[in-house]
């Protein structure tokens, strides 16, 4: 996903067009959209510098981090049963941990099992390796319809699996976070752990999309 239509996505929420489902903003959302305004309206807030922080906070610092933590997984299996033996203590190892991520745990896709997490009370998010919630993540369509329907959710996504793979759907809360690990994409035997990383999208450590080669760690 774009910086241009992650812009759209909350635009398309804010007006009720999130995933096809009509949605009226919470009264938090009401006040916070005011006090934005009126921050802008005094010249207090530039509205470019504001959509740039965030932008920056949802695309690149957390994100990134956490393609790091999977890229490392895929390299190295000492690291690898680290992370699904204890995640908090394997991604603090690498410098990545801090508020909202204290307590997390890594589920791992197969050929045969695929993850998918969602946050059906509100929205708990490990920020530390994914940055901030995309807002369709933070939806009543997506929280209501990824537990009741989790195949038709992925669908929603573009994400076809197959009936012989199972869908696993984790509940984040704020004792406990998840990060899904992509499988591996066929064809990057050989690439560097950096590279590795460029193909390792936010989207793919939530469950909504699976790494692939030339994919965006910034979607």
């Amino acid at each position: 996903m774009t910086a241009d239509s992650e812009k759209q996505e909350r635009a398309d929420h804010e007006s009720g067009h999130d995933h096809g489902h009509q949605h009226v903003p919470s009264d938090t959302a009401l006040r916070v959209k005011a006090l934005e305004s009126l921050l802008v309206e005094k010249g207090l807030v530039d509205p470019a510098a504001l959509d740039a922080f965030i932008d920056y906070y949802e695309h690149e610092v957390g994100p990134r981090n956490g393609a790091k933590v999977v890229a490392r997984a895929w390299t190295d299996p000492e690291f690898r049963a680290w992370l699904m033996k204890d995640a908090t203590a394997a991604v603090a190892s690498l410098g990545y941990m801090g508020r909202q991520g204290e307590h997390l745990v890594a589920v791992e896709n197969t050929p045969q099992t695929h993850n998918l997490v969602v946050c059906t009370l509100c929205s708990c998010y490990p920020w530390s390796v994914l940055g901030l919630p995309p807002v369709w993540y933070k939806s009543d369509a997506y929280r209501a319809k990824a537990v009741i329907d989790p195949r038709g959710t992925l669908r929603d996504f573009g994400l076809e699996l197959g009936p012989e793979v199972e869908i696993k759907v984790w509940d984040s809360t704020a004792e406990i976070r998840y990060l899904v690990i992509p499988e591996r994409p066929a064809g990057s035997e050989g690439l560097s752990e950096e590279a590795l990383a460029d193909l390792v999208s936010r989207d793919a450590m939530i469950g909504t999309a699976k790494a692939a080669l030339g994919g965006d760690a910034a979607s």
